[in-house]
């Protein structure tokens, strides 16, 4: 039996995959079962931000697992606890504590339930609300599904977002979440990504985030951060909303991160911040609310894991890739924006997260049903280049945050390519 054929046997079909079966990777290169090359700026989904097999990821998981895998979490991790500090000292610049796990969603679902521990305890609220926002998406799991305000996410499974406690606003508009605080005294947290990857490379404005704190601390709810794909440089920042406020002006309540943190290792965590708060059994800390017995893993922390983690932060930090990200990403765009393509319209750059509108009105006669960002990224595929969809009418580059210039070249080169002979074949059916 081929594996083409166990696929179609014994996979679920959940996913819409591309015919692509990739075999090897090296920095920002993949190879195929056919020999061929792609330049991947893809990432796997913003996971990969040191490229393929970089020699000190590589390093500290041939080291870590000929000394210790995994033990349990019922004892102490030297690993964990020198990457929780990494964490705190040189990602977030809080003063905080970190929880770990194997993936983004289930970062999120520990937001979301120290929210509710957060709504029950220390605010007297039966039945705590989290307030997210349109076009978010925070993951597939029960919880962070219906986090997720995008009905075909968690369509189809039997509740709604407000039967589970969730309210949904629109993105960016401080009025409505200003609005929805003051009617809404069981609202307890509000979960936003600074930069939302899977709609389409669009980020919160200052502006919002400033106002959004402020109302958070006037009403004394929670201000959570969904971190999983605009971290760790990505978006040229160690913490990707100082992307969009630099400094300390924005202190989170909560953050949650995966995807690069672990180079393609099932590493995430979330982080919750040190700060007094009020209890009815007295002051705690809200870092401290999961307590023995209310949260736990079994992967989750591991020491591999940890260590693999480790390497990848340290190494972002020593070689300064969050200035590199910032460099070759504004290159990118300008030259993008400088072509006046006709079949591109916006581009969106924040380091090398990076996120290009299509002219849908054009490409959709070429698509053959299938939607615009999903065809050029075929089309793309095809010409040796891995990109992401983001929505409709998004294409989203997540290359490796040490990519070459040469990489950056190329990489415009072929989608110049594509989109020319898409251009060209558009003006001739319309001829």
């Amino acid at each position: 039996m081929t594996h083409d054929e166990q696929l179609q046997q014994y996979l679920l079909p959940n996913y819409g995959r591309y015919d692509l079966w990739p075999v090897r990777g090296e920095g920002a290169q993949v190879w195929d079962r056919d020999g061929k090359r792609y330049l991947d700026f893809a990432g796997g989904v913003s996971v990969c931000p040191l490229g393929h097999c970089h020699p000190a990821v590589v390093e500290a998981i041939t080291q870590q697992a000929k000394t210790l895998m995994h033990v349990s979490n019922w004892y102490c991790i030297d690993k964990q606890a020198e990457l929780a500090q990494v964490l705190s000292d040189d990602v977030a610049g809080i003063r905080g504590k970190s929880f770990f796990c194997n993936s983004g969603a289930e970062a999120n679902e520990g937001l979301l339930k120290l929210a509710r521990r957060y709504g029950v305890q220390a605010r007297g609220v039966a039945k705590p609300k989290i307030i997210t926002f349109s076009h978010s998406f925070h993951g597939r799991t029960m919880g962070a599904m219906f986090a997720t305000a995008q009905e075909k996410i968690w369509g189809g499974f039997g509740f709604t977002p407000e039967e589970l406690g969730y309210l949904r606003l629109p993105f960016n508009d401080a009025e409505a979440l200003e609005l929805a605080l003051d009617c809404n005294p069981d609202v307890v947290a509000i979960l936003v990504e600074p930069i939302q990857g899977e709609s389409g490379v669009n980020a919160v404005t200052a502006e919002f985030l400033r106002k959004a704190q402020r109302l958070c601390r006037k009403h004394q709810v929670l201000l959570l951060l969904d971190e999983v794909q605009c971290s760790f440089g990505r978006a040229g920042e160690m913490a990707g909303w100082k992307a969009i406020v630099p400094g300390d002006e924005i202190q989170p309540d909560g953050i949650s991160w995966a995807k690069a943190i672990g180079s393609g290792f099932p590493l995430g965590a979330f982080w919750v911040r040190d700060v007094e708060i009020t209890n009815p059994a007295g002051p705690t800390r809200l870092c401290d609310l999961l307590g023995p017995g209310s949260h736990g893993t079994t992967y989750g922390g591991s020491p591999l894991a940890c260590a693999v983690g480790l390497a990848t932060i340290r190494t972002i930090l020593e070689e300064d890739l969050c200035s590199h990200a910032r460099q070759i990403g504004h290159d990118i765009a300008v030259e993008m924006r400088g072509w006046n393509h006709a079949l591109i319209g916006e581009v969106r750059q924040f380091g090398l997260f990076i996120g290009f509108e299509l002219n849908v009105e054009a490409i959709t006669p070429l698509a053959g049903g299938k939607a615009p960002s999903i065809f050029l990224a075929r089309k793309l595929l095809d010409a040796g280049l891995m990109t992401v969809p983001a929505g409709p009418s998004v294409v989203r580059w997540l290359p490796p945050l040490n990519i070459t210039s040469q990489d950056a070249a190329e990489a415009l080169r072929i989608l110049r390519l594509v989109l020319d002979g898409l251009a060209q074949h558009s003006a001739s059916s319309s001829a």
